[in-house]
């Protein structure tokens, strides 16, 4: 049977609360791990930039034994009308064991992930970013031990991380305050119906949405192929700064994906200060992803 990791609303609890005590295991004691992959090869297919996405699942992959290849779509003949896709993975599966895509579309990463030829991890689509929210669902967990009563704050865009942010919400129903400006939310109330719960609350302004709030999150206004600049006039007063930090709880710590773009969505006094956890939150992405292979692999 073959395993794909696309969106985190198609794994229960208990699936997920396997991945995540993987990782705890291989950060702890990363030696165990070191051959577990051996013989495996990882493909790689980048259609969008990546940094930490890159970085974390080839040297993840390489700490566990196994081999990376990344591949270009124009190379190979990905994005062509050469041969079809699914003929390129059947190819690509009699060389390599799982393929990571970091892509613009995902119905294409669906599509591709139920020919059951190979396996497929999403790297990022326009729609979700599973690996993100996972690996920084792995770091709250280790910053507060009891998870279920947390209060998170989400202030900013309605993109990709928001949605496997709610997907995870819907999963472990933990507290969660979306902080959005209004004409935004509103272009994207058929996905928040779905996903809509009695610890999901909706606020328009940032103190009001942060007051007590355990870990406060953002992301870049404008994601890597939104071009809808206009809407940046609606995100006047939701940069986090020291005022909404401060309304937060004493311990609260401040998450961001990255890149950031300093004094939009977040003060560089934030981003470097003692809440911030985004350089915890970069390096636990590789020891997440090492549990998500180890995952896809496993008979």
């Amino acid at each position: 049977m073959i395993k794909n990791f696309t969106d985190l609303n198609k794994f229960s609890k208990k699936e997920l609360d396997e991945i995540i005590k993987i990782a705890k295991k291989i950060k702890k004691n990363p030696k165990s791990y070191s051959s577990i992959c051996k013989g495996k090869t990882l493909g790689m297919i980048f259609e969008k930039q990546s940094l930490r996405t890159r970085l974390s699942f080839n040297i993840g992959m390489k700490k566990l034994g196994g081999d990376v290849i990344e591949l270009n779509s124009k190379d190979i003949g990905f994005d062509s009308i050469r041969e079809t896709r699914s003929d390129v993975l059947k190819v690509l599966s009699q060389f390599i064991d799982c393929i990571m895509i970091r892509n613009n579309n995902h119905k294409e990463i669906t599509k591709l992930s139920q020919l059951n030829i190979i396996p497929i991890i999403n790297g990022l689509t326009d729609y979700s970013h599973p690996c993100q929210i996972l690996g920084d669902f792995l770091t709250i967990q280790e910053k507060f031990k009891n998870y279920k009563n947390l209060q998170i704050t989400w202030i900013g865009d309605f993109n990709n991380v928001l949605i496997s942010l709610l997907h995870l919400q819907n999963i472990y129903l933990f507290n969660l305050n979306l902080v959005i400006p209004t004409k935004i939310l509103n272009k994207n109330k058929k996905i928040l119906i779905k996903l809509q719960n009695k610890r999901l609350k909706i606020y328009s302004d940032p103190i009001k949405g942060s007051k007590n709030s355990k870990c406060i999150m953002t992301d870049v206004w404008m994601s890597m192929g939104d071009t809808n600049k206009a809407k940046v006039k609606y995100f006047k007063n939701f940069t986090i700064n020291k005022k909404i930090i401060d309304n937060a709880a004493k311990d609260a710590i401040f998450m961001h994906c990255l890149p950031a773009k300093r004094g939009k969505e977040v003060t560089s006094e934030v981003l470097d200060g003692r809440n911030s956890v985004v350089l915890e939150q970069a390096k636990n992405r590789m020891f997440i992803q090492q549990a998500i292979l180890i995952y896809v692999f496993k008979k």
